[in-house]
Parts: structure tokens; C-alpha cells; sequence
């Protein structure tokens, strides 16, 4: 049977409106040329029509663009033990039943809650399994390109983040920029309040549960279905590290 796949990833651009976009130097044939006659011991003008390769030197960070975050990210530990770097975790969380949920009517800098989350499955008429994976839909990836991109997404309660996780969820994912409310709200709620727990609330849940979640997806308004799809999101295997991108999609028969 013929599968479709919907791409859930935005591109890496350095003209996106998050706080480290990539920076990406483009080198064209003719430019590459001189190196590569190097490399291979010929002169330049021994390459055919004097063009060698195209190449793109990028530098960003693990979390920029679509990406996973590991349980590192969050915290040293989870509860007792060493929190798993994005190389140690096992590829079975990455590709599983997709479970989609619309979360298109809360305005930017919302809280999304777990009494929201359980409307959304009643709505959808749907139990979640263990080892589903759960993509919030906000429409936020529209923005992604627009200045205030980073402040246009609800953001998931720490209640809700801890909701999916006793169901079984270890895999989560957004097409916000982030999991939790925008920073400038979180930051307004702290000056106001000077109550540390507001600060990343949904992220350190995973001090104590472990789990991950995607950030920055995309194109979840074309998933046609809240179920019956597949998702894939493998992330790159950067030894130690915090996070790693990942090419995200949704396939359907």
C-alpha cells in the first residue's frame, strides 16, 4: 500500500525568527575548488570546468530548529538517577501511533491544562496508549519566519506534562517554539510573584518522570486525522548531548 508522508519539520534558515537561528556559510562549485584540488593533489584547473563541490559550513545549537530535547536537558537527574543524553535513548519512543491534538483556539502565552488535554481526547473519542506520541497543535509554526515567533504559542502546564506522562507518553511534541508558555511570560509571573516554580514548569517535570519532547514542529494542519497516523521523528545521535535535531513526519496509508 502506498504511504504519504507530511513533513512536521520546519526548515533550518537562518532567517527564522527564533533566538539562535543557524548561521550557514553556502560554498559554492567554483568557490570550493581550490581546497579540493588540494585534497585530491591536482590543480584547480583540473577539475572539470574548473568546479569541484557545493558545501554549507552551519553553526547552531542542539535545540535549534526541529529538534528533540533529552531528558539532560531538563535536569542532571531524573529522580535518582543520570538523565539519559539524546545518543542514549532508545529509537523504539521515536516512531509510534500519532495522536494529535487541537489546541488551535488558545491564544499566545496560554496555559494549556490537563483538564484541556482530557477534553481533547474526549473530543477525539480516544484513550491513549502507552508509547503514543502526542503532538500539540497551536499553529504557532506559522510564525516562524515573523518577528515574535518565540511569544505566539499556548504553552503546556506542568499538570498536563505529567498527565501524558502517566499515560504511558514518552514522547511529546509542539509546533511551538517551545513546550512551556513563552519566556516572557514565565518571567512576568516571576517578577510578579517571585515564586521560582513558575519558571519552567512543564520542562522540570522531567526532573522527576522521564521523557522528551519535540520542538519546533510543523505542518501539523495537514495531518488529516487526530488518529490512524504513524509518527517518525529519529534524532541525531550528537554523543552527550542535550538534544538533537531531527526530520519529523507523519505517514499515512
Amino acid at each position: 500500500m502506498q504511504k504519504k508522508f507530511i513533513d512536521l519539520s520546519v526548515p533550518m534558515d537562518p532567517h527564522a525568527k527564533e533566538f539562535t537561528p543557524p548561521d550557514i556559510t553556502y560554498e559554492n562549485h567554483e568557490q570550493s575548488v581550490e581546497r579540493a584540488a588540494a585534497a585530491f593533489g591536482i590543480e584547480p584547473s583540473q577539475w572539470p570546468e574548473g568546479k569541484a563541490w557545493a558545501v554549507e559550513l552551519v553553526k547552531l545549537t542542539t535545540h535549534t530548529g526541529t529538534h528533540v530535547d533529552a531528558p539532560y536537558h531538563y535536569w542532571d537527574k531524573t529522580g535518582e538517577a543520570r538523565a539519559k543524553t539524546i545518543d542514549e535513548l532508545p529509537l523504539e519512543w521515536f516512531y509510534g501511533n500519532g495522536v494529535l491534538l487541537n489546541f488551535t483556539w488558545k491564544k499566545p502565552g496560554e496555559e494549556i491544562s490537563k483538564k484541556d488535554v482530557i477534553s481533547q481526547l474526549e473530543n477525539i473519542n480516544y484513550t491513549l496508549q502507552p508509547f503514543d506520541i502526542v503532538l500539540i497543535h497551536t499553529d504557532a509554526d506559522k510564525h516562524f519566519f515573523k518577528y515574535g515567533y518565540t511569544s505566539v504559542h499556548p504553552g503546556m502546564s506542568a499538570e498536563a506534562t505529567r498527565y501524558l506522562i502517566d499515560c504511558g507518553i514518552k514522547v511529546m511534541g509542539t509546533d511551538g517554539y517551545g513546550w512551556d508558555v513563552p519566556f516572557e511570560v514565565q518571567g512576568k509571573q516571576f517578577r510578579e510573584t517571585g515564586d521560582e516554580s513558575v519558571l519552567w514548569a512543564a520542562h522540570y517535570v522531567g526532573k522527576e518522570l522521564e521523557y522528551c519532547q519535540i520542538e519546533k514542529l510543523a505542518n501539523l494542519d495537514k495531518i488529516p486525522k487526530p488518529t490512524g497516523f504513524t509518527v517518525i521523528a529519529f534524532p541525531i545521535k550528537i554523543s552527550s548531548a542535550s538534544g538533537g535535531w531531527v526530520r519529523a513526519v507523519a505517514m499515512l496509508d
